[in-house]
């Protein structure tokens, strides 16, 4: 069936501001895109001067949670490792690919070592097999040398990408913020930021010396921003995303002891925030991402300390992220170079662009509609999110995935 998407404003590739024009879709595919759709026959749907954008691609979510990701656009979700049992065997990387279908898409990563443990490596030349697009530390970083090379080079010979969590556990362990006068004012455990910069500078090295794709999922620092930005002059193959909550809050937000503030990495200062910001600008920073982790009571209702990392992330996503738009920082089709593209090159999957003969995943926005962030009307699983009470604007009001509304 053919449909015919008119009167939008579309998200292209390469273009930094909406263009005017239509989307022709073919099945499950984009046909065509131009200013006009005339001598095609099929449904015409006015899109009434929406914005028509790429779906979400979702690098790196801890939990399928599907009514939080169609509140979000988001189409596609990689699903880190850290599960319950963690994804460390073929088997389970296949039952984890059928959740969500049709109208998600979940890629599974595979586990770098069983049982997330840094100690031996997975099969993940079989788990490739059976549907993982990447590899991933989990939320630990592996500290044996040895064993992440072998895992670097086996993750070159086939062709994966592999995701890290960038911070020396022999620096943070115990730890549940970031060294600074907050943390020091509230009396709470705090490691060095330069734990970030000390992980990733071991893992560039190795980079280096293998080849391999490494994914920093969270980049937080400047000093681990400098050694980024560093790498890719150098033509090294890494990249590097980070979440809302890094560049819209720092350490300041942990003040009140409020557990939905307990992130992992730990929020940092202000001239942090402030690098990263400059870092998603200059384009150091390749992937904007949820981190969704939707945390129930049992988790967040405790002692600062005692509680879990993590925030619900997926349906504020896309409204806090066009924060980046309205200030300036940057344009909106590199917004979703953010959101979509780069997250769906790093998995090697044909979505995040609205580029014929790729799956036609796509959203449409009404960027100037108001709401409001309220965690007990939260679709997610739980409504741990920091950004209770803010006020945004921006909504998804319809989402297609492989054609179809939802």
């Amino acid at each position: 069936m053919t449909q015919i998407f008119t009167n939008a404003r579309l998200i292209l590739p390469i273009e930094e501001q909406p263009k005017a024009g239509s989307l022709i879709i073919d099945g499950d595919r984009i046909a065509s895109e131009g200013e006009t759709a005339h001598a095609v026959h099929g449904e015409e749907i006015d899109c009434k001067g929406r914005l028509l954008a790429p779906g979400i691609v979702d690098l790196g979510v801890f939990a399928i949670d599907k009514p939080a990701f169609r509140f979000g656009g988001i189409t596609r979700a990689a699903l880190m490792p850290d599960q319950s049992p963690v994804l460390d065997l073929p088997a389970m990387i296949k039952q984890s690919a059928a959740e969500g279908k049709p109208d998600l898409w979940s890629h599974p990563i595979a586990a770098a070592t069983m049982g997330l443990e840094g100690k031996r490596m997975a099969e993940i030349g079989l788990m490739k097999r059976s549907g993982a697009k990447a590899v991933a530390t989990g939320r630990r970083w592996i500290a044996d040398s040895g064993i992440m090379l072998r895992l670097l080079q086996y993750c070159k010979s086939l062709d994966l990408p592999l995701i890290v969590h960038s911070e020396d556990a022999g620096l943070t362990r115990g730890a549940v913020a970031t060294n600074s006068e907050t943390a020091t004012r509230l009396g709470l455990s705090s490691a060095t930021a330069a734990a970030e910069a000390i992980a990733i500078a071991r893992d560039i090295a190795l980079v280096r010396e293998t080849g391999a794709h490494v994914h920093f999922r969270q980049v937080t620092t400047e000093s681990g921003l400098d050694l980024i930005r560093a790498a890719k002059s150098e033509q090294l193959p890494v990249t590097c995303g980070i979440t809302p909550a890094h560049l819209l809050l720092s350490d300041i937000a942990i003040s009140d002891f409020r557990t939905f503030t307990r992130l992992s990495p730990p929020l940092r200062s202000e001239d942090n925030r402030l690098a990263c910001i400059a870092a998603v600008k200059d384009g150091t920073i390749d992937v904007i991402s949820s981190g969704h982790d939707p945390r129930g009571p049992e988790d967040k209702r405790l002692p600062y300390a005692e509680s879990a990392p993590g925030m619900a992330g997926a349906e504020t996503l896309l409204a806090l992220s066009f924060t980046l738009v309205r200030d300036g920082t940057v344009s909106i089709g590199r917004l979703f170079e953010l959101l979509s593209a780069n997250p769906a090159k790093i998995l090697g999957v044909e979505a995040g662009q609205l580029r014929p003969g790729y799956e036609a995943d796509f959203i449409l926005i009404d960027e100037d509609s108001p709401w409001q962030v309220d965690t007990r009307k939260m679709a997610a699983a739980a409504g741990n999110t920091p950004f209770d009470g803010l006020p945004v604007q921006g909504r998804v009001t319809a989402i297609y995935k492989g054609g179809r509304a939802y």
